[in-house]
């Protein structure tokens, strides 16, 4: 474990995540999940799960259920195509956002129909309340919009009225930084942070995290985030 020196920000390097490699899906685990497990990372605040995934071209996952979870999906490269028991399907492609409400119960299926693979981010949040009519949306995002800031994706907050709807005291953020250039994120107290550059090295308080690590970070004081390289970061902040 690597922290500054308040203890406000913890390092988590890629290649201490958790590993499972299917073949088809070569999974990271930012937190515990499946056959991975560390009592340290159970979750961080709301989040539960932050999977960083590569599906491989023409396979996915079949149908399986959810129930009581928010469920994010960042699509790094490649597309990702849904299809559920609600009869919703659609392909959500690099740089846009996907999210389920899996409520009192879903069925769905995620599939790579793409001949590339596909990476993304699976992102859980755990909701306000239990329960609820299942959901599914989507949305484009173009990087060219965040760029040199961050920009709500996802929100379970009602001011946030052009980002996707979620059931959790949470935001989804992205942003597209140029090297050299810095960002800065203030949250309130109580609040935790996880940030992840999916492209890039990114420099946070004086530590540098490489790609594909995690950071996670305790609320309440401004964080600078100042790009070593182009780099494109995905940060949540939940209760």
């Amino acid at each position: 474990m690597t922290t500054t020196s308040a203890s406000r920000i913890e390092r988590r390097p890629f290649a201490s995540l958790g590993h499972a490699d299917h073949g088809w899906l070569n999974a990271r685990h930012h937190f515990s999940f499946a056959d991975y497990h560390d009592d340290d990372r159970m979750h961080w605040g709301a989040i539960r799960v932050w999977n960083d995934d590569e599906i491989g071209a023409r396979s996915g996952f079949p149908p399986h259920p959810h129930a009581d979870m928010e469920i994010i999906t960042y699509v790094r490269t490649g597309a990702i195509t849904h299809q559920d028991s609600l009869g919703n399907r659609g392909r959500t492609a690099a740089g846009d956002v996907q999210v389920m409400s899996a409520g009192t119960g879903i069925r769905h299926a995620e599939y790579n129909l793409e001949d590339e693979t596909t990476t993304l981010f699976q992102i859980w949040i755990i909701p306000r309340t239990r329960g609820g009519q299942p959901s599914w949306g989507a949305k484009p995002f173009p990087k060219g919009d965040r760029s040199g800031k961050l920009v709500i994706l996802a929100s379970g907050h009602d001011e946030d009225i052009d980002a996707l709807r979620i059931r959790a005291d949470a935001r989804l953020m992205g942003g597209t930084i140029k090297a050299g250039q810095s960002v800065t994120y203030d949250s309130a107290a109580g609040r935790h942070l996880y940030l992840v550059p999916a492209t890039g090295r990114v420099e946070i308080e004086g530590q540098t995290f490489e790609a594909r690590d995690g950071a996670a970070i305790i609320g309440g004081q401004p964080i600078t985030i100042t790009a070593l390289e182009d780099a494109e970061i995905v940060l949540v902040d939940s209760q």
